[in-house]
């Protein structure tokens, strides 16, 4: 009841502030629609309707059947999963979502292998991180490869953190047939269950597919309304001072919370923000792998709507999302060197990593500086998340015992 009040009166403020910033609210929208108009809905629609077409013609069931003996070890996802895996990574986000979604519906996975699934399926593509992001928003194409590395990487990780995620599981393909074979058979089996002509299948795509890119520019367009209107009042300011002493704490440029700040809503304006910054070169990659590992409320928004009339919770894809921006920035971090700006306030925490000696030498110096940073990150996120698991396991049993 009183969630249902809090959104209620959360409406009606940002309504007021719309109406109260006309010429802010405007200009936003135009530049949500022309984003949505000439990157997104040219890069994505096609892949939308490809994904569907493959779903009806049963190459997703041919695929699941040939691919299960990697997804399922390495990800505990059924083979199927891996149609989305590489959708996801071929036409970015929110395709992995929309093809997961699609796979659940079928009854090809279960609702928490589809929580798994979404959580390192729904990034962003190889042609806007190095196009957009690196060429585009940086003007450095050298930095695509150093983008996308970290971001897929990222993504691989979180997939095997997500391993953890429990629920129930579909049960293995017990069939000793080749799995030539079976695959043959998975979708012969798939494009009768469908029946459509393939007139009516193209027709049912392309306007599903429509539709659903309709909604993802509503989603662009509402989310760079908000984040310009909420800015021009000055709310943010106390949270941008708050990120700007976080920033400078883990050594990246106090002037990057403005890009954080806003790519905490919207994604795409978070990277464009942080390529502007005075901050030099690598931490502003990392921030920009930050933003983008997270990927946004507008992204989270169309992630909502794509796995609709589905029982996948967006609970563990929002921790998924934290995972992945901390992996990727740090594996930006460490591909770009960091021991450039490592602050003096973490030598003071973690002696380990005072290597001014390493600042100015070789490649090999600085990555040896870059690993060792990483490797404390990722012990303390390990710590932190290992107290988080303890926790959640006394609360568990100690109700356990009082029933």
């Amino acid at each position: 009841m009183w969630r249902n009040r809090g959104l209620a009166v959360l409406a009606c403020i940002l309504t007021v502030l719309i109406v109260a910033y006309p010429d802010i609210s405007f200009q936003a929208s135009l530049d949500g629609l022309k984003l949505w108009f000439e990157v997104v809905l040219p890069a994505l629609l096609p892949f939308f309707i490809m994904a569907e077409l493959l779903m009806g013609l049963g190459v997703v069931h041919f695929l699941g059947s040939l691919l299960e003996p990697i997804m399922r070890p390495l990800f505990r996802v059924p083979g199927a999963g891996g149609f989305a895996l590489a959708m996801g990574l071929a036409g970015g986000f929110p395709l992995g979502a929309k093809v997961t979604g699609d796979l659940a519906r079928a009854k090809l996975i279960t609702s928490t292998e589809g929580e798994r699934l979404i959580g390192f399926t729904n990034t962003a593509n190889s042609l806007f991180l190095a196009g957009a992001v690196a060429v585009g928003m940086f003007g450095r194409p050298e930095l695509g490869v150093t983008l996308i590395a970290a971001h897929y990487l990222g993504a691989i990780l979180v997939g095997l953190c997500m391993r953890l995620h429990r629920g129930p599981e579909s049960p293995p393909a017990k069939s000793q047939e080749a799995y030539l074979h079976r695959a043959l058979r998975a979708l012969d089996q798939a494009r009768k269950s469908d029946g459509r002509p393939l007139g009516k299948l193209f027709g049912d795509t392309a306007k599903n597919s429509f539709s659903a890119m309709l909604f993802i520019g509503g989603c662009i367009m509402f989310f760079s309304v908000i984040v310009q209107v909420i800015s021009a009042t000055g709310l943010l300011n106390p949270v941008r001072a708050g990120l700007s002493l976080i920033l400078g704490f883990v050594g990246l440029d106090p002037s990057l919370s403005s890009a954080v700040l806003h790519g905490f809503f919207e994604t795409t304006l978070g990277a464009q923000l942080a390529s502007g910054t005075a901050a030099p070169l690598a931490a502003q990659v990392t921030a920009a792998s930050l933003v983008l590992g997270w990927s946004g409320l507008s992204v989270h928004g169309q992630v909502a709507a794509m796995v609709s009339g589905t029982k996948i919770r967006l609970t563990p894809y929002i921790y998924a999302r934290v995972l992945h921006a901390a992996f990727a920035a740090i594996i930006s971090a460490l591909l770009l060197g960091p021991a450039k700006f490592i602050p003096a306030s973490l030598v003071k925490v973690l002696p380990a990593l005072g290597s001014g000696q390493y600042l100015d030498g070789s490649f090999g110096a600085r990555f040896l500086a870059s690993a060792r940073l990483a490797t404390s990150f990722l012990l303390i996120l390990v710590i932190i998340l290992s107290t988080i698991w303890l926790l959640k396991r006394i609360v568990y049993i100690s109700l356990r015992s009082r029933d």
